[in-house]
This record gives structure tokens, C-alpha cells and sequence, in this order.
């Protein structure tokens, strides 16, 4: 339509959210449906945060808050950046936002122009590219493989850097692959960084707290201390406390950014919501003990995951750190014919017959920028689980060498 905006037509619906939707609307419909599209966790928000909202609620906290965010929020922010990460923020240097993809449009709205460069390893989370369009830049897709474990090296990232680069987006743990870098591979990456001061580094940590076996996550400001000038380093509630409707994301950085990123957030949205933010000063206050017992659930659903779908057809799975996301390949899979004579030519065509086939709703690679792949969110339970990698073993059996 002509009046709509140049901005809005550089950008794309989410896929995610889209998957998650068609599913919705087949279950409606009386069909069967798994949907491993969305991710959030399965698991309740748990108690002491439920019960820190009923009391602010119960003490009237329900007014307009600081743009920024509430000073016990910001407080306790700063307090598990320096806590769990060894960084050192004062309040002031933090945002509260809602959710963490407001943090990620408050920066690129702030510092973003029309030409500038901002590089994203690919698979990547499917706003990142669109956020950076939507404000007129250009994303720079660092392709990795499966080979290469879904991992840029540091030469492809200098590589990539040119005098137009503003910012290097980095997610580890990553969505939509899982894996996450070790300290000697961040060290190799924070390298590169230091020979280009005018490259910023946007860290999302959202996956942070779910690492299996025996992996230990850092963050780009902790392995490279001289980077937390130009670093902003966010996270949020969502994931590691199944808040994901609460919308409460957060951030640390350089005082400048955060002053802008709040003076975009003014006119944007103001200060999220009140009930959340009381709720989000728990989680990160209180007891952890939650996170201990999700982290031992996913890993269980990981394990699991991975050996069904090693033993499909076509399909080559592998085992990733972190996050509550596989990303295997279904490349033996393009060029086969469904029963129906469908002939699978994208990883677009598989996740579209395979819901059309079997009721299990997936994403595509593409729409991560890597193909061909897909993406399994497996925060579902175990009997989901199970019978999802079953029926998805059933659809690779059927197809045939066209």
C-alpha cells in the first residue's frame, strides 16, 4: 500500500511467531498438532515470583515507573551482572525493557543510520536481521556450518568488518542452534574486536543459564574487560525463569548508550510494567533453585531429542551446549517425493509437509538464515517429545529418491 512506511517494508513477520500460530489455528481445527515451534519454557513461573507480584500489587504498585526502570530492578541487575559475570555496572549504566528484544530495538533505534553495518553470525535469532533493517542498516550474515559446529571463526569475523560497521550481534548460547562459545573461543573473537575500536559489541545472554553437562559460560565483557566500554551486554527473566509473558528484559553498558537506549524507551513504551518489574527484582533476588531443576529437565529432553532424530532418515543432528534448541540438517532429505508426489526442495517444503503429514509444527532454517535446516524448541515435555521425533522418523521413512 503506498502509505505505508519504508521502514516497515524492509521488514519481515517472525517466522517463529507465524509457525506457532498455523499450529494454533490446525489444533482449532480439530487436528492433531505438536507444536516445537515456540520458544519459551513449559514450566510455571515459579512461586516466590508469582507471590512478589501479588504483594506489589497488594501495596498499590501499580503506577507509572522510571522510563528505565524501578531502582530496585536496576539495582538488582547490576548486582547479578557483578554477581554471576564479574561485571561491574552502577545502576544508572542499566535499562529494564520490555521484554529483551525491546533492549535490541531501543540500540539499533539509538545508534543505528541509514548505511551502517551491524554483522550476525548465521543461524541467527530471525529479528536480529530485522530490527537492523528496520532502522535502515544493512545485516552483514556471517554463514557457519554444521561442520564447523554453527561457530564462526575469528578470521571470518575480521573479514566481515569494514569501516561502515557499527555493531557485531553475538547469542551465546545461541537460538536457534544451542551451541555457546567456551572462554578460548570468545578470547579468539575478542581479539579480532580490539584491532577495530569502532566496532560496538551487543551480547544477548538470554540463554545464559542453560548450559548442559559440564560447559561454563562466560561473556564477551568478562573474557575481555577492555571491550566493556563499547560492550552492551543484556538478558532477561524470560527464559531462565519461565517469565516469558512477564516482558521484562535488561541490560548493562557504556553510560552514553544507556542514556540513549532510555531516551528512545521515553517515547517509545516509557518504564514497562510495574507488577512484572517487582516480580523480575525476585528472580533475580531470590532463591535459584529453580533454575537448577530446569536445567536438569532440558538437559533430559536434549539427550532425547537428539538420539530420535540422529535415527531418522536423512536427518543429522548435533548435540549443542545450550539453549532448548536443536538445529539438524535435513539436507539428505531435498530432492526426495513425499507419498503425495510433493518433491522436497527446501528446508521450507519439509517443515511444510511435515506438518501437513504428521501434525509436528517446526521452523525452517531459512528462516534462521542457514539452510537446510530446521529448528525443534524442545520445551515440551518427554511424552511431546517422544511422540514429535516418532512421527518425525515416520515422515523421513516415507520419502523416496524422486
Amino acid at each position: 500500500m503506498a502509505f505505508l512506511s519504508a521502514a516497515v517494508t524492509r521488514i519481515n513477520p517472525s517466522a517463529t511467531i507465524a509457525v506457532t500460530q498455523r499450529a494454533r489455528e490446525l489444533a482449532a481445527q480439530g487436528r492433531d498438532v505438536i507444536s516445537l515451534g515456540s520458544g519459551q519454557p513449559d514450566f510455571d513461573t515459579p512461586d516466590n515470583i508469582k507471590d512478589a507480584a501479588r504483594d506489589a500489587l497488594a501495596r498499590g504498585e501499580t503506577k507509572y515507573t522510571p522510563v528505565a526502570g524501578i531502582p530496585e530492578l536496576r539495582r538488582a541487575v547490576a548486582d547479578k551482572f557483578k554477581r554471576e559475570n564479574g561485571l561491574c555496572y552502577d545502576p544508572a549504566d542499566t535499562i529494564v525493557s520490555s521484554g529483551g528484544k525491546q533492549i535490541i530495538s531501543n540500540a539499533m533505534l539509538a545508534t543505528v543510520d541509514e548505511g551502517d553495518e551491524v554483522i550476525i553470525p548465521a543461524p541467527h535469532w530471525v529479528s536480529y536481521p530485522e530490527l537492523v533493517c528496520l532502522c535502515g542498516g544493512t545485516p552483514v550474515i556471517l554463514s557457519t556450518s554444521l561442520e564447523a559446529n554453527f561457530k564462526i571463526r575469528p578470521e571470518d569475523l575480521e573479514r566481515a568488518i569494514t569501516s561502515k560497521t557499527k555493531w557485531f550481534i553475538f547469542n551465546s548460547p545461541s537460538n536457534p542452534s544451542g551451541v555457546a562459545y567456551t572462554e578460548n573461543e570468545l578470547k579468539s573473537l575478542t581479539a579480532v574486536l580490539l584491532r577495530y575500536p569502532h566496532v560496538w559489541v551487543l551480547v544477548d545472554d538470554i540463554y545464559e543459564h542453560l548450559v548442559y553437562d559440564d560447559f561454563k559460560f562466560k561473556t564477551i565483557a568478562q573474557v575481555e574487560p577492555r571491550l566493556a566500554d563499547r560492550t552492551l551486554t543484556m538478558n532477561g527473566v524470560s527464559k531462565a525463569y519461565a517469565m516469558t509473558g512477564w516482558r521484562i528484559g535488561y541490560a548493562a553498558g557504556p553510560s552514553q548508550l544507556i542514556k540513549a537506549m532510555e531516551k528512545v524507551q521515553s517515547q517509545l513504551t516509557s518504564g514497562p510494567c510495574s507488577i512484572a518489574q517487582w516480580a523480575a527484582v525476585e528472580a533475580l533476588n531470590g532463591p535459584q533453585d529453580y533454575i537448577k531443576r530446569s536445567r536438569v529437565a532440558f538437559q533430559e529432553r536434549r539427550d532425547l531429542v537428539v538420539s530420535m532424530l540422529n535415527q531418522a532418515k536423512f536427518i543429522n543432528c548435533p548435540k549443542p551446549e545450550g539453549a532448548f534448541y536443536v538445529f539438524p540438517s535435513c539436507r539428505g532429505a531435498i530432492g526426495t517425493r513425499t507419498p503425495s508426489g510433493r518433491v522436497i526442495q527446501s528446508d521450507k517444503d519439509f517443515v511444510t509437509e511435515l506438518l501437513n503429514a504428521e501434525g509436528v509444527a517446526v521452523v525452517h532454517g531459512a528462516a534462521f538464515g542457514l539452510s537446510p535446516n530446521f529448528r525443534i524448541s524442545y520445551a515440551a515435555s518427554l511424552s511431546d517429545l517422544r511422540s514429535a521425533c516418532e512421527r518425525i522418523q515416520r515422515f523421513c521413512g516415507s520419502l523416496r529418491s524422486s
